[in-house]
């Protein structure tokens, strides 16, 4: 079922990054994560319920700006 909050999710192993989308169009990338919890978050009945319960708040984060290639550092966990 498509999720009414995140657009796409994606995850690099290799950084333990994972990037969220937003339908709003806004994207962000949450620093060290685990690979299962983006099993998890891919298999989620409710993507927005488990970004809010697993990730929000959890991890820290920053912004990504679309087209300009830089990221925009917004928070740390």
């Amino acid at each position: 079922m498509p999720s009414t909050a995140i657009s796409h999710l994606a995850y690099d192993a290799a950084s333990r990054e994972l990037l969220v989308i937003f339908t709003s169009g806004r994207r962000y990338r949450y620093e060290d994560v685990g690979p299962e919890l983006f099993t998890a978050f891919s298999h989620a009945p409710s993507r927005g319920a488990f970004f809010n319960r697993e990730v929000r708040d959890r991890y820290a984060y920053r912004e990504v700006t679309p087209g300009s290639g830089a990221d925009r550092h917004r928070r740390r966990a």
